[in-house]
C-alpha cells in the first residue's frame, strides 16, 4: 500500500491511499470534494507535520487526518504500509481491525485488464490524438456584440454560440500514425499528396527510358492524375528507398529491360506485390487502379 499526502479543501493535508502497484489519477482525485484544486501534494514540512516522518515512511495507520482509500486498496487484507517511522513499515495490516475504515473514492489510473465499466470486456489502453474539437460558448461573446434575436415570444435574447474546429496537420499525424511500415508512410490515397509515383532508371542515360517517362508523366497528367515524378540521378535502391519513405500509394519503375519488353513494372505501396504491366496499356490500367470503380 501506498500513501499521499494531498492538500484538502478544508483539512490542510489529506491522505491518497493506493494499492502500491497503481499509479494517482490527478483528474479523479481532483474532483473529490475532500481534495483541494488543483490538485497539490504536501510539502515536507506538512508532511513531516501531519505524519511525524518522511514522505518515504507514511501509512495509513495511526493518522490524525481524512483519509480516502481507492476502491481497489479499501478491500486488500493482510497488507503492508508505512509505519510512519523512518526506514520502518508495518505487515499484516487490515481495514476494521488495525485502523479504521477509510473513505472510498476512485482514485487511480485505469490499467489494460480492467473491466470495462459496462461489464461486458477488459479495458485495452491505446494512443490517441485530438483532431478536432467543439466548444460551447453560451452568451458570453453575444452578449458582449450586442448579438440578439427574437424568441418564440417576440422576446429580444443573446444568440448561443459555439464553435469547432479540425486540425489539418493532426489529421495528417493521426494518418501517419494509423498508416504506415517499417519504411516509412503508407498514405491513404483519400488524402495521399500523389496519386502515382514514376521512378525511371537512367532517365538522365537512356534516351529510351526518358522518352517513355516523360510521355507517360504527360498521358497521366492529362486524364487528371496527380503524378510525382522522381528525375533525380541518384542510384535505384536510394529512389526505391525515398518512394518507400515518402509512401504514394501507386509507383511505376520505368527501365531499359522492361522497355524491351514492353513493359513497365508496377507496385502499390500497400502490398509491395510488383507486377508487369503491358506498356501499350499502362495509362488506363494505372487510372483503373487510382481509380476504383
Amino acid at each position: 500500500m501506498k500513501t499521499l499526502l494531498v492538500k484538502g479543501s478544508e483539512a490542510s493535508v489529506v491522505a491518497l491511499v493506493l494499492r502500491g502497484d497503481h499509479e494517482l489519477n490527478p483528474v479523479k482525485a481532483q474532483r473529490h470534494p475532500a481534495v483541494a484544486a488543483p490538485l497539490t501534494f504536501a510539502s515536507e514540512a506538512e508532511i513531516r507535520s501531519a505524519c511525524g516522518t518522511d514522505a518515504g515512511s507514511i501509512g495509513p495507520a495511526g493518522l490524525e487526518i481524512p483519509v480516502i482509500a481507492d476502491f481497489s486498496a479499501s478491500v486488500l487484507a493482510d497488507f503492508i504500509c508505512g509505519a510512519n517511522e523512518a526506514g520502518y513499515h508495518l505487515t499484516g495490516v487490515n481495514w476494521g481491525r488495525d485502523l479504521p475504515e477509510p473513505q472510498t473514492a476512485d482514485l487511480r489510473l485505469v490499467v489494460t485488464g480492467d473491466p470495462s465499466p459496462a461489464g461486458d470486456g477488459t479495458l485495452q489502453i491505446v494512443r490517441g490524438i485530438e483532431v478536432g474539437h467543439i466548444f460551447a460558448l453560451g452568451d458570453t461573446y453575444s452578449r458582449a456584440l450586442n448579438a440578439t434575436v427574437l424568441d418564440e415570444f417576440g422576446a429580444e435574447c443573446a444568440l448561443q454560440m459555439g464553435c469547432y474546429g479540425i486540425g489539418v496537420s493532426r489529421i495528417v499525424a493521426a494518418a501517419i500514425e494509423q498508416h504506415h511500415d517499417e519504411n516509412g508512410i503508407v498514405w491513404p490515397a483519400a488524402i495521399a499528396p500523389f496519386d502515382i509515383a514514376i521512378v525511371p532508371i537512367n532517365f538522365h542515360k537512356s534516351v529510351e527510358v526518358r522518352k517513355a517517362t516523360e510521355k507517360l508523366y504527360a498521358d497521366l497528367r492529362a486524364a487528371g492524375v496527380e503524378v510525382l515524378l522522381d528525375d533525380r540521378a541518384e542510384r535505384p535502391g536510394v529512389m526505391f528507398a525515398d518512394m518507400d519513405l515518402i509512401g504514394i500509394p501507386h509507383r511505376v519503375v520505368i527501365g531499359a529491360k522492361g522497355l524491351e519488353k514492353g513493359a513497365l513494372e508496377y507496385k502499390p505501396r500497400a502490398t509491395g506485390k510488383g507486377v508487369d504491366l503491358p506498356l501499350s496499356s499502362a495509362v488506363s490500367e494505372l487510372i483503373r487502379r487510382v481509380r476504383p470503380v
